[in-house]
């Protein structure tokens, strides 16, 4: 058996302790853990739900589903749920107040020992369970829910992180209270038995409704579909997102890049350009923006002050999100949110923006025609697009451009062609501006303010870090110069009016 099986059976126990203990009423205070439970769940129930993709005609499997506080909206939507919880009393009153709906089926089980047929889910919901699992007991489980789900299934899961968030008295506290990058880690990092599918991020965020009501940023959720993994696909990391993390966009690579561009901002330009586009978009107060690779949240925090409008900001680059939660506290901007989100697979419902702003992200992005497509369907009649991005000059480019390009993983089109794609998704008003000139101008302020501060930078830093950035910086001049790297602004709109 070995010592982790031994010590994972000793987990099990103390953990059924644990729940035996907080579970005598089967109530909703001791369910959540918290005296606030009653107010916290009639806010935040409909929040998670507005997170979960369409459920409709679903298979539904629910781990923990406690007292069948999700299991009845579940129920409803789906075709036929499966809830699973090991505590017989908690499992006795959800069917209580659930059974009469006739299409869930009631499971008493530890989800440690849990077993059922492949493929047999669309979609796995969790609330509160994964931290009560050591990472052992947690692969284990994750290996399981990737075969459980079928194909392009999703897994919906949310956990309290860092620390305790409920104010319940325990006389012992066996939860095991993880940062939200290790649950990044940990859910992408484990593959199928034949490792060739695994978890992606669709999107992760805290939970508002904790923001709102405790000041707590530390309840977390997550969506996750299974999806093929590419062997090669990303430079010898698992996920693009891991490759963004330890690569160009480590957490010393963000705040070196801040250092030039300017508190707040990663993107060309910092605040100064932030200015000039937003004008161009007219905001006002109350509208909805999402920030398509929102970076750490600049930009989003000058529109909500600014404009008094709403941000959805969102970056697949966990460290950058983390940074820009971080800044959110002191900013103290409610009408700010962030996420991990990767935009090429997250959902909204049709028509949820005004706008939708993007700064020299889609570089990153295979199929922009797909992405713009969706960007097309989250805005409402009339919404309006604002894109600045990384673009290329007619072929053949020389070889030091194709090794960059190369080496960055970038997908680069003519600006010319950028704006064709958002023609061909059906925008109109299209202005695709060659704003290389501008670039150009701003590289060289942003490479005379760093040289003036190189004293700082070194010590904030170190000596490489500085070359690394003056180095950058030069070669992009150079290659402009060679008419190979371009700097694209797009802006375009919604009819207001579709014709079919």
């Amino acid at each position: 058996m070995g010592s982790e099986g031994v010590f994972s059976s000793e987990v099990r126990q103390t953990m059924t302790q644990f729940w035996e203990e907080h579970s005598r009423d089967a109530t909703v205070e001791e369910m959540m853990l918290d005296s606030s439970a009653t107010i916290l769940s009639k806010e935040e129930k409909p929040e998670i739900i507005s997170l979960l993709p369409s459920l409709k005609g679903l298979n539904v499997l629910e781990l923990g589903a406690g007292i069948g506080r999700f299991t009845g909206h579940l129920a409803k939507l789906a075709n036929q749920v499966t809830a699973v919880d090991f505590m017989q009393n908690f499992l006795d009153k959800n069917r209580a107040d659930n059974g009469y709906r006739g299409n869930i089926t009631f499971l008493q089980a530890d989800v440690a020992q849990l077993e059922l047929p492949d493929n047999s889910y669309d979609f796995v919901f969790s609330n509160w369970l994964f931290m009560y699992l050591n990472d052992t007991e947690l692969m284990a489980l994750i290996q399981k829910m990737l075969g459980w789900l079928k194909p392009g299934g999703y897994l919906f899961f949310r956990e309290s992180c860092f620390y305790q968030s409920g104010d319940a008295e325990r006389t012992f506290n066996p939860t095991v209270y993880r940062t939200p990058a290790q649950y990044n880690y940990l859910m992408t990092s484990v593959t199928t038995q034949s490792g060739d599918r695994g978890f992606e991020i669709v999107m992760s965020k805290s939970v508002q409704t904790y923001i709102k009501i405790k000041k707590n940023q530390n309840q977390v959720c997550w969506l996750l579909q299974k999806v093929p993994r590419e062997p090669n696909g990303h430079q010898g990391y698992v996920t693009f997102q891991q490759f963004l993390d330890n690569q160009q966009y480590s957490r010393k690579g963000i705040l070196r890049y801040e250092k030039i561009f300017g508190e707040g901002f990663v993107s060309t330009g910092g605040l100064e350009t932030t200015k000039e586009f937003i004008s161009m978009l007219n905001p006002v107060p109350g509208q909805q923006v999402v920030d398509v690779g929102c970076g750490i949240g600049g930009g989003d925090f000058y529109m909500a002050k600014t404009y008094g409008v709403e941000v959805l900001g969102m970056d697949l680059s966990s460290n950058m999100v983390e940074i820009a939660m971080e800044r959110a506290i002191n900013e103290k901007i409610p009408l700010v949110q962030f996420e991990i989100g990767d935009a090429t697979r997250r959902i909204f419902p049709d028509g949820t923006f005004d706008v939708v702003y993007s700064r020299d992200t889609i570089l990153h992005i295979n199929d922009k025609k797909a992405l713009f497509k969706r960007f097309y369907s989250w805005l409402k009649p009339g919404g309006k697009l604002l894109i600045t991005d990384y673009c290329c000059g007619e072929q053949p480019w020389s070889p030091v451009f194709q090794e960059y390009v190369k080496q960055r993983g970038y997908v680069l089109y003519t600006p010319e062609e950028y704006g064709q794609f958002l023609e061909k998704v059906g925008f109109v008003n299209v202005q695709a501006q060659d704003r290389t000139e501008q670039f150009v101008q701003v590289l060289n302020k942003e490479l005379t303010r760093t040289q003036e501060i190189k004293q700082e930078f070194i010590e904030s830093f170190s000596e490489e870090d500085y070359n690394y950035i003056i180095d950058g910086w030069k070669e992009k001049l150079h290659r402009c110069s060679l008419g190979d790297q371009r700097w694209g602004l797009f802006y375009a709109e919604k009819p207001l009016q579709i014709v079919p």
